[in-house]
C-alpha cells in the first residue's frame, strides 16, 4: 500500500523537493504538509493513516526539541524522521535521545533520503555513515534536559499550543485571540501547564522549556497576571 508521508518545514522550497523525490520513488505515494508546528499537531489528528514523518526541528511553534518530544508523546506509531540544516553531532546525538527514528542533515544528497525513507517505512534501522553509536545517543542529555522533555511530554496537544506561544512572548489576550478561546480558557491552561511544568509562574516555565534548546534561546516573557 503506497505510504503517507507528512513533509513538516516552514521552508516550500524544500518541502516540494521533498514531496517531488517521494512521489518519484514511491509509486502512489500520498504526501502531506505542515509549515508550523501547530499545523503539524492538526495534521497528525486529522489523519491517522500517516506513516511517516519527517521534521524539521526549527518551524515555527518549536523550541528546540519541543516539537519533536510533543509527537512522539501523543503519535507514537508514527515514526520520525528529522531534517535538519543543523549539522552538529550534539544535535544528532539528542535529537535520537528524544525520540526520532533518524536524523538525516538538509544537505545530504537526494538518494542518502530515500535510502533512509526507504529503510525505515520497511521497519528498519537506518543510520548515517558519521550517526554516533546507539550506545553513545544519551551521552549529551542531562538529567535537566531530560526531566524538561517529560513535562513537556505531559502537557495535552493543546497546552502544548499555550506554553510555544508563551515561549514567543505572547500574552493571554494574543493567545486566546490566536486559538479562537477565551481568555479565561487560557488561564485555565496556564494554570494546568504550570502545574504539569513544576512551575510557579510563567517565566520559569518558559525557562523550563529552554533547556530543550539547540543552542538559542526563547524571547524573554513579561509577567502577567
Amino acid at each position: 500500500m503506497p505510504p503517507t508521508i507528512l513533509i513538516a518545514d516552514d521552508h516550500p522550497l524544500f518541502r516540494e523537493a521533498l514531496k517531488l523525490a517521494i512521489t518519484q520513488t514511491f509509486a502512489g505515494a500520498r504526501t502531506l504538509e505542515a509549515d508550523t508546528v501547530d499545523s503539524l499537531l492538526g495534521m497528525l489528528s486529522a489523519h491517522p493513516d500517516i506513516d511517516l514523518l519527517l521534521l524539521d526541528l526549527g518551524m515555527p511553534g518549536a523550541h528546540g526539541f519541543s516539537g519533536l518530544i510533543q509527537v512522539r508523546a501523543h503519535y507514537p506509531s508514527v515514526p520520525v524522521v528529522v531534517i535538519s540544516g543543523r549539522e552538529d553531532q550534539d544535535i544528532a546525538q539528542r535529537t535520537l535521545t528524544h525520540g526520532a527514528s533518524a536524523f538525516i542533515a538538509k544537505s545530504a544528497s537526494v538518494p542518502t533520503i530515500i535510502d533512509a525513507l526507504r529503510t525505515i517505512l520497511q521497519g528498519g534501522v537506518w543510520s548515517s555513515p558519521d550517526a554516533p553509536p546507539p550506545g553513545a545517543r544519551n551521552a549529551n542529555v542531562n538529567a535537566d534536559e531530560a526531566a524538561a522533555a517529560r513535562r513537556v511530554a505531559s502537557l495535552t496537544p493543546q497546552q502544548f499550543r499555550v506554553l510555544s506561544m508563551l515561549c514567543s512572548g505572547q500574552s493571554n489576550k494574543r493567545i486566546a485571540l490566536q486559538l479562537q478561546v477565551s481568555e479565561a480558557t487560557v488561564k485555565a491552561h496556564m494554570t494546568a501547564i504550570l502545574e504539569k511544568m513544576g512551575a510557579e509562574n510563567r517565566t520559569q516555565a518558559v525557562l523550563i522549556a529552554q533547556r530543550l534548546a539547540l543552542h538559542q534561546f526563547a524571547a524573554p516573557v513579561e509577567e502577567e497576571t
